[in-house]
């Protein structure tokens, strides 16, 4: 079998933006993608890099949206990529409060899952680009690549020191991280 480089990205602060004030992104008229996402995740694919989106989304638990909203907006985020060739291996959502799930970053249950739809994949050829300490703490825990999408304030990396966890690399963006860090990982490490 023929192992796979896998990137798992978060969604709210690394694909798109999120909104102020910890609103929650409910339908696909908030949606905003980051500058050069499409771009990003095209790399990725042209590299033929598993690419899996593995998002929290406690705004279903809140009643916020449903999970059927939340499907449909994962479809035309879906369709926007696909027209962009930069399709998506796989979605994967955790629609729980914090502290009911296994599933919920900081929790594994979603990277496990994935691993076991795609044959090849697994935490060691692995890379998890998020913007969150509970996206770095699940990375950690599985033994993957931390990639950290920066706000610039340093406060999730200085939080991630102070719990024992090595961010790999920092970036602004998701296209910086492709192509600084992520790309090269996986020539090296085919």
């Amino acid at each position: 079998m023929a192992f796979r480089f896998t990137v798992f990205l978060d969604r709210d602060g690394v694909i798109n933006r999120k909104l102020p004030n910890g609103r929650f992104v409910c339908r696909w008229d908030e949606f905003e993608f980051l500058p050069d996402v499409p771009k990003a995740i095209r790399l990725l694919k042209q590299n033929q890099l598993t690419t899996i989106l593995v998002t929290n989304q406690r705004g279903v638990s809140l009643g916020l949206y449903s999970e059927v909203e939340l499907l449909k907006l994962h479809r035309r985020l879906s369709s926007v990529l696909r027209r962009h060739r930069a399709p998506l291996d796989g979605i994967y959502y955790c629609p729980h409060a914090a502290g009911v799930c296994a599933c919920r970053k900081p929790g594994v249950a979603l990277f496990q899952q994935a691993f076991r739809d795609f044959p090849g994949t697994g935490p060691s050829r692995s890379v998890v680009v998020g913007d969150s300490i509970g996206d770095m703490q699940a990375a950690h825990k599985l033994g993957c690549a931390k990639v950290l999408i920066d706000d610039g304030t340093g406060r999730i990396e200085a939080e991630a020191q102070t719990l024992g966890i090595h961010i790999e690399y920092c970036a602004d963006s998701l296209l910086v991280a492709v192509q600084e860090y992520i790309l090269p990982r996986s020539i090296v490490s085919g």
